[in-house]
């Protein structure tokens, strides 16, 4: 299995990204968020360049947002649509997410 690295990088106060990188493979993936209230925060983008496809980096971007939800304590506005249709698989993670498995999410 490939190793993909991955690391939460911030842009500013507001906005950040979830970083995946794998050795070798000049691209990265990311999840971009926007902390939108405290404790609140939007899963906005989920981009896996064709470089990293088929090695399960976008899913694995996402048990890394899951994980620091968990960690620190944070809810997650899912408003990309890759995050949303994971997420109406997965109902058992309501308790980290805004809104309902399936539900439109509200600004």
């Amino acid at each position: 299995m490939t190793d993909v690295i991955i690391t939460k990088e911030d842009r500013d106060a507001r906005h950040g990204r979830y970083v995946a990188r794998i050795e070798g493979i000049d691209a990265e993936g990311e999840i971009t968020f926007t902390r939108r209230r405290e404790g609140v925060i939007s899963a906005d983008h989920t981009g896996v360049p064709e470089a990293m496809g088929g090695r399960g980096v976008a899913r694995r971007l996402l048990d890394f947002m899951l994980e620091d939800a968990r960690a620190n304590g944070f809810r997650i506005l899912p408003l990309c649509p890759y995050v949303q249709a994971q997420y109406a698989r997965h109902p058992e993670w309501a308790p980290l997410f805004t809104t309902a498995p399936g539900e439109k999410p509200k600004l």
